[in-house]
């Protein structure tokens, strides 16, 4: 039985957001961002229509699109919205799997017995619309990159079926970049040499493919040729992430201390990143000599940022030691977590600190995560048997 796989997109999702709440906004020029030297988070099909794109610098964004209102976004609306799409959709369809902040995948394999797929499909992308107000567009195929290739073909609300007889004859005419896995070098790389169209690739011997650009050559062979065996995961939410560490000698060495906590939280941040998460909740906890346990927290934006998070779990640290004894453990806690990436959730961020995080991320996953580390966090030790890392799912 071919399976039956949906892909579904809430459109232009912050802007849409913010139009839900404010009807005068329908039909301007409208981009999510902030700051002069800021990036552009989401920008509407108003704006899009100027040249206007996501992670554009602000300041390009208004020289193309001049009559644009900027509003700076409010990650917290976006993720009750987001929260109440996913009820939505997690009441009707068999397995979901929640992709990111806006996306998600549905396998009704077999729906077709009982109700067909498209029109059981599209009666759920009503529901959407009509229990959310959020636009939301859709695609069925046989696999998850065709579902998300077409969903993008299809926007907005061009909702499309692509059954499997059809897929390689869809596929083939598009860029390469349509490929979700396929990022600026690797567009680059291969255009030198003439691949620019999904056919061209879908042709090309699968062994070559792997001598140029590694182990991810073979997995690019296949979705262009429409080949991808990734199940639909079923949706769990996590709900913190967390690590502690236990001194071998009891301390009372504030720098020290606070020392060990930004490298925690550079690599508690690091993870959130890694997986896509942001976090709305800072806990910080200490232990004194004679066992004492306290905790303090504060409820922040949503972000992945160190030096945002740093600040808030030294602050805590800070309202928290008060009693001057030795500590013996200190730990930190991120919860509250939504499903987005760093760049959606900083809104007043420069395109040079977007960068930099980027770059230094590279490296740690490239490298390992001491590869590079803030001077600051020097004193965390990663490695160490102290160093206990917790995932609550």
């Amino acid at each position: 039985m071919a399976r039956a796989i949906v892909h579904m997109d809430l459109d232009t999702f912050f802007v849409s957001c913010e139009r839900r709440t404010n009807s005068q906004l329908d039909g301007i020029p409208l981009i999510i961002g902030g700051g002069d030297r800021g990036v552009v988070a989401s920008c509407s099909y108003e704006a899009r229509r100027f040249g206007v794109r996501s992670a554009m610098p602000i300041q390009m964004a208004m020289k193309l699109c001049p009559q644009a209102k900027i509003i700076k976004g409010d990650m917290e609306l976006y993720s009750k919205l987001s929260h109440d799409v996913t009820q939505v959709i997690q009441e009707k369809a068999p397995i979901m799997e929640k992709a990111s902040i806006d996306e998600f995948y549905l396998d009704i394999t077999g729906m077709d017995r009982f109700h067909g797929s498209y029109k059981w499909t599209n009666e759920l992308a009503e529901a959407v619309i009509k229990e959310t107000g959020l636009p939301i567009s859709f695609a069925l195929s046989v696999n998850k990159t065709v579902s998300k290739i077409a969903t993008g073909e299809g926007k907005p609300r061009g909702n499309l079926e692509i059954l499997e007889p059809n897929v390689q004859a869809f596929l083939n005419p598009l860029s390469i970049q349509k490929i979700p896995m396929v990022g600026t070098v690797t567009f680059q790389l291969l255009s030198r040499i003439g691949i620019r169209n999904i056919q061209t690739l879908s042709e090309m011997p699968a062994e070559v493919l792997q001598r140029m650009i590694g182990k991810n050559g073979l997995e690019l062979w296949k979705k262009a040729n429409g080949i991808d065996l990734n199940p639909v995961q079923p949706y769990t939410e996590r709900k913190s992430i967390s690590t502690e560490h236990t001194f071998s000698q009891d301390t009372i060495d504030i720098a020290k201390l606070k020392s060990i906590l930004v490298g925690m939280v550079e690599k508690l941040a690091f993870q959130l990143r890694s997986e896509e998460w942001l976090t709305s909740t800072v806990v910080v906890k200490i232990r004194y000599a004679n066992f004492d346990t306290e905790t303090k927290q504060a409820k922040i934006a949503y972000t992945s940022a160190d030096h945002l998070l740093t600040k808030n779990v030294t602050d805590l640290f800070d309202k928290l030691y008060q009693r001057r004894m030795r500590l013996r453990l200190i730990g930190i806690r991120f919860s509250g977590l939504v499903r987005g990436t760093y760049q959606i959730d900083l809104f007043e961020d420069t395109q040079e600190m977007l960068s930099l995080y980027a770059a230094m991320d590279k490296m740690k996953s490239r490298y390992g995560f001491d590869a590079v580390m803030r001077c600051a966090g020097a004193s965390f030790k990663p490695n160490t048997k102290n160093e206990i890392l917790k995932r609550k799912l």
